[in-house]
């Protein structure tokens, strides 16, 4: 359904300190060192928020970036090759401090950028100015929250282990060359979560930047070829085309990815030695609330209002399905939905402004036929103007009952759809998240300690995070971020991405004199950078 009037703006109303007046034609890229001119194919890149000039409304044109193709892959292969060098190249032997150094080198830099990454990234994908903001300072804290880590890590490590007369020093040493490819919804933030933690273990990377989010690394890329050595930071943009060649030639030895499970499969395959890839992806959820009859409905309706919403259902950590208790359900639908008419809809830098622009190409349409398909198997939209389309803007819809007939129930609609199951036996929905093929994380809303005791026991080995009366999230960064079944592979933490990254070796010898003196000279003369008791502070 269609509106008569629109909440997207004529250009002459926009504030100038978020206009883009000359559009960012990006035709470089960053390749060993150097940055590059592209002479080939180009994409142009538009806004999903429209914009009007005379009252003629068209996707404001924000620039455009190259389509690099499969020679460029190769390229990009190479030099990723070269600065691993079989693990002997400077970045891979370098000291972790001297390694922490260039990587805070760059972030000083990258700070500096903060401006026009922001203003790039809410044009780019439609985020609310305050999010914006919130997801750049974040890569920032988690930058330093990452280096400090490595230093405690390392200064773990900084001393021989004596066990059955063996000595030995035992370290994490890095993988290899690693391909990095983050997702739309948090375009800087979840590329520099695996970007962050592959170069501090040493590992050279290629950057393939996301579909939407594109052109806020273009700003990036001088601080990249500076404050790195030449092919450790590679920046390509580009699609499968560029990608698979890269994974068939064998060379990448991490593939570190945030998106959907199918694309993450085709890319393993592609590999010629899929048991050597080392794989840690992001992956699909369908994260699901369950609302007891005894939960606190001012906070269970806060919190799922939030949890579905934010940032308009785009997260992957979204709550995704309400279940509710059947005594409690009708007066909670009333207050969600009284009070989602309190959540602002509009152009992401208005302010508060909390529903905006969808970026993915018929996004508005799928959700619509989403919520089509739940009528048509019984359900209805419980609120005032919900589904409603005005361009690319959705309004919410929370669509009530729904079942197991309805593509909503098992699909992740990754957009502001709720969908809410009334259930009597507690057993419905956790045979949902049992079934589901999916297992990240989940809510319970209670305020009865056996009721979210008898939850916990057997969610806790169905998803990888139970919420107890709060939304689903990835934060705080040093808790571990993960999932079950065809949700994630491996571990996204502060902690546990160094660990991801990087695998333990050790230098052993028998503890004969003559070993126990060479060991101390190559420490203490500072001959190796492995082989070190040197304490980072």
């Amino acid at each position: 359904m269609s509106t008569s009037t629109t909440l997207f703006p004529e250009e002459s109303t926009i504030p100038e300190c978020f206009r883009i007046d000359s559009p960012l034609e990006v035709s470089e890229y960053l390749l060993h060192g150097r940055i590059e001119r592209w002479e080939g194919e180009t994409q142009r890149v538009d806004s999903a928020i429209e914009t009007a000039i005379n009252g003629v409304y068209a996707p404001k044109h924000l620039g455009s970036c190259p389509v690099m193709d499969e020679k460029a892959g190769a390229a990009a292969v190479a030099s990723t090759r070269a600065a691993w060098d079989n693990g002997m190249g400077a970045w891979p032997t370098m000291s972790v401090a001297e390694r922490i150094t260039h990587v805070e080198d760059f972030t000083h830099r990258m700070i500096g950028a903060r401006d026009e990454i922001v203003r790039l990234m809410l044009w780019e994908i439609g985020k609310p100015l305050k999010e914006c903001r919130v997801e750049f300072d974040r890569t920032i804290e988690y930058v330093r929250d990452t280096i400090d880590a490595l230093k405690e890590l390392d200064r773990t490590s900084s001393r021989f282990v004596i066990e059955s007369g063996i000595y030995a020093q035992i370290r994490r040493a890095p993988l290899g060359p690693t391909l990095s490819m983050g997702p739309y919804n948090y375009p800087l933030n979840e590329t520099f979560a695996t970007l962050i933690p592959a170069l501090l273990m040493g590992n050279p990377v290629i950057i393939k930047p996301p579909r939407h989010g594109k052109l806020l690394f273009a700003p990036l890329m001088e601080a990249f070829r500076d404050c790195f050595p030449a092919g450790v930071v590679n920046l390509l943009f580009g699609n499968r085309r560029m990608i698979t060649p890269i994974l068939e030639s064998g060379a990448i030895n991490v593939l570190a990815f945030i998106g959907s499970s199918e694309a993450a499969n085709a890319m393993r395959l592609s590999h010629p030695s899929p048991n050597r890839l080392r794989c840690i992806l992001g992956l699909g959820a369908k994260n699901a609330g369950v609302v007891m009859e005894s939960a606190d409905m001012d906070l269970a309706v806060s919190e799922a209002v939030s949890g579905s919403l934010s940032f308009s259902g785009q997260r992957c950590t979204a709550l995704k399905i309400l279940f509710v208790h059947e005594n409690i359900v009708d007066e909670f639908l009333r207050r969600f939905v009284e009070k989602l008419g309190t959540m602002p809809l509009g152009m992401p830098w208005e302010e508060g402004v909390r529903i905006t622009p969808l970026p993915e190409p018929g996004k508005t349409q799928y959700l619509t036929d989403l919520v089509r398909d739940a009528e048509a198997h019984g359900a209805g939209i419980v609120n005032p103007g919900g589904g409603a389309v005005d361009r690319s803007l959705f309004h919410p819809a929370v669509v009530y009952p729904v079942n197991e007939k309805m593509k909503v129930y098992h699909e992740e609609q990754f957009g502001p759809v709720v969908p809410v199951v009334p259930f009597a036996d507690v057993e419905t929905p956790i045979r949902y998240i049992i079934e589901s093929r999916y297992g990240q994380q989940m809510s319970i809303f209670s305020d009865d300690a056996a009721e979210v005791a008898s939850l916990v026991d057997p969610m806790v080995n169905q998803v990888c995070r139970v919420n107890v009366n709060c939304l689903c999230q990835r934060g705080p960064d040093v808790f571990p971020f993960t999932g079950r079944k065809d949700s994630a592979e491996g571990t996204l933490s502060v902690g546990d991405a160094l660990r991801c990254f990087s695998i333990r070796t050790l230098v052993a010898a028998k503890g004969t004199s003559r070993n126990k003196e060479l060991l101390s000279d190559i420490a203490r003369e500072h001959m190796s950078n492995f082989l070190s008791t040197d304490f980072i502070m």
